[in-house]
């Protein structure tokens, strides 16, 4: 049985994976060294936490614009709010949609279904987008199609809030 991490072991650990895994033969050492335990001890923590739910998996972050992929449309969708949690789960489902999320309705904005769906030619994303709209019909409700123009910023998730220095 391995020793348990202290808390100030576990919030370190957990900030450092939110960077990601480090690109090196050993990542789960890399990370050992960096909070000053064993490596059989992050491995525990790890697996407390995936058992927990805290996380399924590790992903990776795609470049989608460095691969080509420059088509990135949301499908904004005004849903029925009774109707949005069974055509949010089949849209996730479908085929090319990478992400899918239900989100409150705001003052000038009916919209409550967001799907992401990528590709590299805007015609073809367009197409897919209202194929999916036929498919699941949907072509009455509002929609929209919001293309990026310019990427900002592209990571995985963060949990942990950077100190913030008020003095």
């Amino acid at each position: 049985m391995t020793q348990a991490l202290s808390a100030s072991q576990a919030q370190q650990l957990l900030a450092l994976l939110e960077q990601g895994l480090p690109l090196v033969s050993r990542p789960y050492q890399a990370l050992a060294e960096q909070v000053q335990v064993s490596e059989a001890q992050v491995i525990a923590k790890v697996k407390d936490w995936q058992e927990q739910g805290l996380f399924r998996r590790f992903g990776i972050v795609v470049k989608h614009r460095a691969l080509g992929i420059n088509a990135n449309c949301m499908l904004v969708l005004d849903v029925a709010d009774g109707q949005v949690d069974e055509i949010g789960a089949q849209l996730a489902q479908a085929p090319g949609v990478n992400l899918c999320y239900r989100r409150p309705r705001r003052d000038n904005w009916n919209y409550n279904l967001f799907c992401m769906v990528h590709g590299r030619c805007r015609e073809a994303v367009t197409e897919h987008v209202y194929q999916l709209l036929r498919q699941f019909d949907l072509t009455e409700r509002p929609h929209h199609l919001l293309f990026s123009t310019r990427a900002f910023k592209q990571r995985g998730a963060r949990y942990t809030m950077p100190e913030v220095n008020h003095g």
